[in-house]
C-alpha cells in the first residue's frame, strides 16, 4: 500500500488501513441517498451537523444564502456562488485554479510522472487511463488540488479549450486528504474518476475530477451524472456527450457532489507557475497559477 519512506505517520498508516478494510462503495451509495434526500427532518438535521462542525462554510458568499431553502443537502452543498466573487486573474493564456481549495502539489511531469507527497509518485498513464494520450503531457505542468468539505464544489475552465475526451474510470474510493496522500501509493490513479482532455491554446490540457469516500457521484455541465450508483459495468467508459464543445476560460465544467481532488495538466513545458505558490497554500478559483514565458 506504501511507496518509500516519507511523512506518513502511524495514524497516517493507521487511517488508509481501515479505509481499505470499510466497504467504500456501499458507504458512498448511501452518502448519494442521504445527500438527496428531500425529507426535511432528514435534510435539516444534515445542514445543522455540517454547518456546525465546518464553521468555516461561508455563507455570504452563497446565491442563495439561507442553507435551508435548499430542497436537499446536495442541493446545497453545490450552491452556486454570487456572481462577481471570483474575478479570472492574469490574461487569456494564463493558467488559473479551477476551484476554491488547497494545493497538494505541483511542479514538471517527469519521466511521465507525478508527485503525490514525499517519496510517492503515480504516473500520467494511470491517471488518464490511456498511456497514448499520457505522452502528450511529458514535460509539461501539472497542479493537484484539494477541495475539502466546506469548499465552494463546482469545477471551472482553467483554460479556454475544446473537448476532446472524457472517460470515467472505475475504482476505489479513498479518502483524498492529506493524511491518505502521504500513505496510499497511486492514490489519485487508483480511486474512481472522470478525465476531461481539451485542446487549448497553448496544447493539450486535461482535467481530472478525482473521486473519494462518501463521493458516489461526479456531475459534468454536459453529461450530467457521470457515474451515479448503481456501476454500470467495471470498465473504463468513453462518455461521448460534449464532444467539440468550447469552452471559455472560467466556465463551469461539472462539480463534485462530496469532497475531493482535481488534477489539472497541460503539456506545454513553457509554463512557469507563479512564485508564490506551495504545497498547502490556500487557492481560490480563478487565481493565477501559471503562464508561459
Amino acid at each position: 500500500m506504501t511507496g518509500p519512506a516519507n511523512d506518513a505517520g502511524a495514524s497516517d498508516r493507521a487511517f488508509a488501513l481501515l479505509q481499505e478494510l470499510l466497504p467504500q462503495q456501499l458507504l458512498s451509495r448511501g452518502m448519494h441517498r442521504l445527500a438527496r434526500s428531500t425529507r426535511p427532518m432528514l435534510r435539516n438535521a444534515t445542514l445543522r451537523a455540517v454547518l456546525s462542525a465546518y464553521p468555516q462554510i461561508n455563507l455570504a458568499e452563497a446565491a442563495e444564502s439561507d442553507p435551508f431553502a435548499y430542497p436537499s443537502f446536495n442541493a446545497f452543498f453545490t450552491r452556486a456562488l454570487r456572481p462577481g466573487l471570483r474575478p479570472l486573474e492574469g490574461g487569456e493564456g494564463d493558467l488559473v485554479s479551477p476551484v476554491d481549495g488547497t494545493l497538494s502539489q505541483f511542479g514538471k511531469v517527469r519521466d511521465g510522472q507525478l508527485l503525490q507527497a514525499k517519496g510517492l509518485h503515480y504516473t500520467a498513464g494511470a491517471l488518464l487511463a490511456d498511456e497514448a494520450s499520457a505522452r502528450r503531457y511529458e514535460g509539461g505542468r501539472f497542479a493537484c488540488i484539494y477541495l475539502a468539505l466546506y469548499n465552494y464544489h463546482r469545477i471551472h475552465m482553467p483554460l479556454a479549450g475544446r473537448l476532446t475526451a472524457t472517460r470515467y474510470v472505475p475504482g476505489r474510493l479513498f479518502s483524498v486528504n492529506a493524511a491518505t496522500a502521504r500513505t496510499v501509493s497511486g492514490l489519485y490513479a487508483r480511486n474512481e474518476r472522470v478525465v476531461c482532455e481539451f485542446e487549448t491554446a497553448i496544447g493539450p490540457m486535461a482535467v481530472v475530477l478525482v473521486g473519494a469516500l462518501f463521493v458516489g457521484s461526479i456531475e459534468t455541465v454536459f453529461a450530467g451524472e457521470v457515474n451515479p450508483p448503481p456501476r454500470r459495468g467495471s470498465g473504463v467508459r468513453t462518455v461521448e456527450a460534449g464532444l467539440g464543445t468550447e469552452f471559455a476560460r472560467g466556465d463551469e465544467l461539472g462539480r463534485f457532489n462530496m469532497g475531493s481532488t482535481v488534477v489539472v495538466l497541460a503539456g506545454n513545458d513553457g509554463l512557469r507557475f507563479a512564485e508564490s505558490l506551495a504545497p498547502g497554500r490556500t487557492l481560490r478559483l480563478g487565481q493565477f497559477l501559471a503562464r508561459i514565458e
